[in-house]
């Protein structure tokens, strides 16, 4: 049966995953950019966007993990776009361009209905008005006898976690205080949830990774 998995999610030292005032001209929060320094500097990431060279370390080493083949993806609205509230039109298609990363069908949380986008290269965004529980239930049939990834944003991961719904989490610390901004892991309980540390490594230019797993039976 396919599980739940959130890779390369990074993390501030002060807990944050996005800085503060998310828009357009700032998808990440106003800051939110110095998370990623770790990633924009690896051989995967330059690969994944069509160019060469990058860093092969130990962060370029655990990013390429996150890249293995998954059948279906999540997201929280935020991440799809800055559009809030009802769709004033069917304009917006994502941070992406025409054709996104994911090449796989990607469900996105939102209150507000949209007919499915299909993209080149294979991705199609469905949106999910019921829930996160319906959005997986929808991408693990669509996964087959692969991994769904959840893509985040941090609302939307507390809230799996919450459900524990969530199989496993790579957490990567960033190390940057951003002071403001997404906080992770605001009113969780992972211990009484059932999660634990299976596995911590320390980066090149990140701080550490760490992977989270739900127990057997939690």
């Amino acid at each position: 049966m396919s599980r739940l998995r959130v890779y390369s999610f990074s993390v501030s030292l002060d807990g944050f995953s996005a800085g503060p005032r998310q828009d357009l001209e700032h998808p990440l929060g106003v800051g939110g950019e110095r998370l990623f320094d770790w990633f924009f500097r690896t051989r995967t990431f330059q690969k994944m966007h069509g160019g060469e060279g990058g860093e092969e370390n130990a962060d370029d080493a655990i990013a390429a993990r996150g890249f293995a083949p998954f059948g279906a993806w999540i997201l929280g609205r935020n991440m799809f776009g800055p559009v809030r509230g009802p769709w004033p039109d069917e304009s917006w298609k994502g941070w992406w361009g025409d054709e996104p990363p994911y090449q796989v069908p990607v469900f996105v949380l939102t209150h507000h209905a949209r007919a499915p986008l299909a993209m080149k290269g294979g991705t199609v965004f469905h949106f999910v008005t019921g829930g996160i529980e319906e959005a997986f239930a929808r991408a693990r049939e669509a996964a087959g006898d692969l991994d769904v990834r959840l893509g985040g944003g941090a609302s939307t991961i507390r809230q799996y976690l919450r459900a524990r719904l969530v199989d496993e989490l790579h957490l990567v610390l960033s190390p940057v205080l951003l002071g403001e901004g997404e906080p992770l892991f605001r009113d969780l309980d992972l211990p009484a949830l059932g999660y634990e540390c299976v596995e911590h490594l320390p980066g090149a230019r990140a701080a550490a990774h760490v992977v989270l797993r739900r127990k057997t039976g939690a």
